[in-house]
């Protein structure tokens, strides 16, 4: 009996798990496949205004691609400049630069998106 009710839970837990991390996860779907990006590995939620507004103030320019900006999409190799995100809006692996008008967060070596910062 008490199998039995461990194998239970055991296999609730492994159902509930995708759904948890679904629900702390951005999901883009691109072709070669899906990209999934923790919240925490971002620009946060309540510091996405100041990011914006630091954004605003460094004047960084706007680079023009002829894609869509979205998640798991991939930058061109040359012509955008990318910029160390500043520690103040906590310390990240990735890069950020303004594309289409809109900031983006990119993974330095693929030059894919990982967040769009809206």
């Amino acid at each position: 009996m008490r199998n039995r009710i461990l194998a239970i839970a055991a296999i609730a837990t492994a159902i509930s798990t995708p759904i948890a991390a679904q629900a702390q996860s951005t999901v883009g779907v691109v072709r070669g496949g899906t990209v999934i990006v923790d919240d925490n590995e971002g620009i946060a939620v309540d510091q996405r205004p100041a990011f914006r507004e630091y954004i605003v103030r460094e004047r960084v320019p706007n680079y023009t691609i002829p894609d869509r900006v979205i998640v798991g999409g991939v930058l061109p190799e040359t012509g955008v400049t990318y910029y160390d995100v500043p520690q103040t809006f906590g310390v990240t692996p990735y890069r950020y630069t303004v594309v289409n008008g809109q900031t983006v967060l990119v993974e330095p070596r693929s030059r894919r998106i990982v967040q769009v910062v809206e």
